[in-house]
């Protein structure tokens, strides 16, 4: 197994990296929240899960092992392949999908795309009693959206817009759907240009699907 890769950022896409590793590139698949962490040309680590199939080997990359080790646990559920454990990670933090699997709040898990009731019922009654807190989530009580200790700033890849739209087409909303979300976030954005230098991308991504929940 790939348990973590460490090398130079050679290319990012709305849905993953190119990270050089002693001369090889190697394509990690990523959630928008870890792709918003990462700038070609600079060094990064990710945590990587290896998935193989029999026509294919897909390296899934996390920001942490917390985050890799929850997406490997969310595939021990039936139903759930890795795709579907990714697309869980992508709209909720770790933090969140423990919150949600242990108070039982089917909603948060069906904000999703494709888990429905049943599908977050059985989330619920299979992974309860084994998604605990671990040592190293110390994000618990922090804010919404704020890093993990240690962690580095956000610094988007490509422009914000473009960036969150690709990642809301990724999890199955149409531009017609994404385009007035994106409009109603250009102030929240340039806030945040403005008192930090920089846009969360992570941070918009969340708010954009709690918009489009609510249309």
């Amino acid at each position: 197994m790939i348990a973590s890769v460490h090398g130079r950022v050679a290319a990012v896409s709305p849905d993953g990296a190119v990270v050089e590793v002693g001369g090889v590139g190697l394509s990690v698949q990523c959630t928008p929240g870890t792709i918003a962490r990462l700038q070609v040309g600079e060094q990064a680590r990710l945590s990587t899960s290896l998935v193989v199939r029999e026509d294919s080997l897909t390296l899934y990359g996390f920001a942490d092992d917390d985050e890799r080790q929850l997406f490997e646990l969310l595939q021990t559920a039936n139903g759930v392949g890795p795709r579907l454990a990714q697309a869980v990670l992508a709209i909720h933090p770790p933090r969140e999908v423990r919150r949600a699997v242990s108070m039982g709040d089917l909603k948060a898990l069906m904000q999703v795309p494709g888990i429905g009731k049943k599908g977050a019922e059985r989330l619920v009654l299979e992974l309860r009693d084994r998604l605990g807190v671990t040592s190293t989530d110390t994000s618990l009580d922090a804010a919404p959206g704020a890093l993990p200790a240690g962690a580095g700033p956000l610094t988007p890849v490509a422009p914000w817009r473009d960036q969150l739209a690709a990642a809301l087409l990724q999890l199955g909303w149409s531009n017609r759907e994404a385009d007035p979300v994106l409009t109603t976030l250009g102030p929240v954005a340039e806030e945040q240009q403005a008192a930090t230098g920089r846009v969360d991308v992570a941070v918009l991504l969340r708010q954009a699907l709690q918009l489009l929940g609510r249309s």
